[in-house]
C-alpha cells in the first residue's frame, strides 16, 4: 500500500509508486545496517507514510543505547557498513540542496532517508502545538501537516527477501 497506493494506480494516476519504491529500497539499506549492529527497534513515517503523492523523503528513528551513542560507536559502526559512510547527526554536516530551505544530513542526501536515534527519556528536537518538547515516539504519531494523529511503519526482520 506505501508503494501502490492506497487505492491503486487506476485510482491514483499522480501517485509516483516508482519514487516510493525506491525510497523503500534506501529505507532497507539503513535499516539492514542497523540491524546489523544489534539495533531492532526501527520506526519510520513521515510524508511517506501518509496519503501523499510523491513524499520528498522517509523520516525515521531507532531505539539505542545512550552510551553506544554517546561513545561515538554507533556512528563508527554504521559508517562501517555503509559505502556512502553518511551516518552523523552534527547538525554542523547539514549541507543544502536546491529548493529545499532546510539543509539535510549525509544520509538523506544519499538515501533520501533520515533515521535518527532515540534514547528513552531524551527530547526529539521537535515540540508540539503547545511548544513542549516530544520524544520520537510521540513526534512520530502526529502529522506536521495538519496535526492530525497517524500510524508509523515497523520494518520487520520476519520477512524473508
Amino acid at each position: 500500500m506505501l508503494v501502490h497506493g492506497p487505492r491503486g494506480l487506476e485510482v491514483e494516476p499522480t501517485w509516483d509508486a516508482g519514487w516510493r519504491a525506491q525510497l523503500v529500497d534506501n529505507l532497507e539499506i539503513l535499516v539492514h545496517q542497523l540491524w546489523q549492529v544489534g539495533i531492532s527497534e526501527v520506526f519510520a513515517d513521515g510524508s511517506f507514510a501518509e496519503d501523499k503523492d510523491h513524499p520528498n523523503d522517509i523520516d525515521g528513528y531507532f531505539v539505542c543505547d545512550l552510551d553506544y551513542l554517546a561513545s561515538g560507536r554507533l556512528q563508527r559502526d554504521l559508517n562501517l557498513l555503509d559505502p556512502h559512510k553518511v551516518r552523523t547527526w552534527e547538525p554542523s554536516s547539514r549541507q543544502p540542496y536546491r529548493g529545499y530551505p532546510k539543509k539535510q544530513l549525509p544520509m538523506w542526501h544519499a538515501y533520501r532517508v533520515e533515521m535518527y536515534p532515540h534514547v528513552a527519556g531524551l527530547s526529539s528536537g521537535i515540540v508540539d502545538q503547545h511548544g513542549n518538547e516530544l520524544e520520537f515516539p510521540a513526534a512520530f504519531r502526529r502529522s506536521r501537516r495538519d496535526g492530525r494523529a497517524r500510524g508509523i511503519i515497523k520494518p520487520s526482520q520476519d520477512v524473508a527477501p
